[in-house]
């Protein structure tokens, strides 16, 4: 694979170690990895003559921004009037009616969207919890789709099979049989899942919340992932309707809960626990648990604000996610950082986050929630996920501190987008799939489920 060297860099933001910022720098990579980080001037003429040079005057380098916690086959029902204005359990039941009409086409087109946004935006890992099967659907539909935008794909096979029929939320028709729902896991996991450091792709088990499925499920999918050495993932303490059921139905709180079916170690990770206690998170800070932080969707549904600073101080891993298109409608993670710091700010005053701190998060922190901690830096032996953000832009302009200003001034769009090494966006635009087309399959999709319901 030839070198490529990203030259002449404004700052290149190392998230290393030592959380390097280096002016006027430039990164070497080669076969996936980074190979040299240093002051452009430390590269001879020789060098460049031997690299691909991608000229980053007018940049600033970042790892790329990782994505702990998505639903991309929602990005078909953005915006959706039904349960625009619910909150978490009202706009559930609004939908599920809505994505039972899924077909394999519709959420091919849909994580295609869903992942071709986020890429253009700076994303070069993504987590999906995929969770819903109608009409033939198959995890399958969106790995396939993965494959065609290029980023690092973490696909968790979700499950719902408690319906309403036996107190549980979902309508039982987009409801599974559990023992189906076991088999289909180990054979996606067997098929797809690669553990090594440089995996493109990696399956994880994520039965979709303590109202959704039994407890059966919970604690047989957390022996199967021990089993399979793979990563498990729910949703857990989205609001106060999701804390009133786990102590009616459990008699306990959700942090208990997990803890009692053997779902604690750094091989866990939870959506939003916007509702844990002290107590809980001191139990995910001592076992590793991680949690993906989704401030955008937790206040358009009206969840409250996660106390990510006390969650930080307590030593929890933490990263952001952009959660489904139908509580959030966007996917870009930078504004998934700005929000995150404007509310943890609004809450706990001025000084309560920094927009370094929120950038780290949305980077290295959310590798090592994915248990990737080879991605989210840029750092010699480290995998090739690099983003260069064109710093010479109107948004801006004027910022005199331009790391600062990727997390505090109006959102950006990547220039260029490098995974493994490889581009995947340049100049703003996708290299391995037409933009248009995107689009074009994605509005068909939408158009052909509100049209049914």
């Amino acid at each position: 694979m030839t070198a490529i060297l990203i030259d002449h860099a404004d700052v290149v933001v190392t998230m290393d170690d030592a959380r390097r910022e280096l002016p006027d720098a430039s990164v070497l990579m080669q076969d996936g990895a980074i190979k040299h980080v240093a002051p452009a001037a430390e590269f001879t003429a020789q060098q460049r003559a031997q690299c691909e040079l991608v000229d980053a005057r007018g940049t600033v380098v970042t790892p790329g921004l990782v994505n702990t916690h998505n639903h991309l086959y929602q990005t078909i029902t953005r915006v959706a009037p039904a349960g625009q204005d619910g909150t978490l359990f009202e706009w559930l039941r609004a939908l599920y009616p809505v994505w039972a009409h899924l077909r394999p086409p519709d959420v091919y087109a849909a994580v295609r969207l869903g992942l071709a946004e986020l890429a253009l935006s700076g994303c070069t890992l993504c987590a999906d919890h995929h969770y819903l099967f109608p009409n033939g659907v198959r995890l399958d539909d969106t790995i396939d789709a993965a494959r065609t935008i290029g980023l690092r794909f973490h696909a968790t096979r979700g499950a719902l099979s408690v319906g309403e029929s036996d107190g549980g939320l979902p309508p039982d028709a987009v409801v599974e049989r559990e023992a189906d729902i076991i088999n289909d896991t180990i054979r996606v996991i067997d098929q797809f899942h690669d553990p090594s450091p440089a995996a493109m792709l990696q399956i994880g088990a994520a039965p979709c919340s303590p109202f959704s499925v039994s407890t059966d499920l919970m604690r047989e999918t957390a022996a199967l992932a021990d089993d399979k050495g793979v990563m498990l993932h729910t949703h857990l303490a989205e609001n106060h309707e999701d804390i009133e059921y786990c102590q009616e139905v459990f008699g306990c709180g959700p942090g208990d809960y997990l803890e009692s079916l053997g779902w604690t170690g750094p091989h866990v990770w939870c959506a939003h626990c916007v509702k844990l206690s002290d107590a809980e998170l001191d139990l995910f800070g001592r076992t590793g648990v991680g949690v993906a932080h989704c401030p955008t969707s937790n206040g358009r549904l009206g969840s409250g604000i996660a106390p990510l600073v006390k969650m930080l101080s307590k030593g929890v891993r933490v990263g952001l996610g952009v959660d489904g298109a139908s509580s959030n409608d966007a996917g870009h993670l930078l504004l998934e950082a700005r929000l995150a710091l404007l509310m943890q700010r609004a809450q706990s005053g001025a000084h309560a986050l920094s927009a370094r701190q929120a950038l780290e998060v949305a980077t290295r922190g959310g590798a090592d929630v994915l248990g990737r901690p080879e991605c989210g830096r840029i750092d010699v032996g480290k995998r090739a996920d690099i983003v260069l953000w064109p710093v010479d832009s109107l948004q801006v302009a004027g910022a005199l501190d331009p790391v600062a200003a990727l997390v505090l001034c109006a959102p950006i769009m990547a220039r260029d987008v490098f995974v493994e090494g490889r581009a995947i966006v340049r100049d703003g635009r996708l290299t391995r799939s037409d933009h248009q087309e995107i689009i074009v399959q994605a509005n068909t999709a939408a158009q052909r489920l509100a049209a049914l319901c």
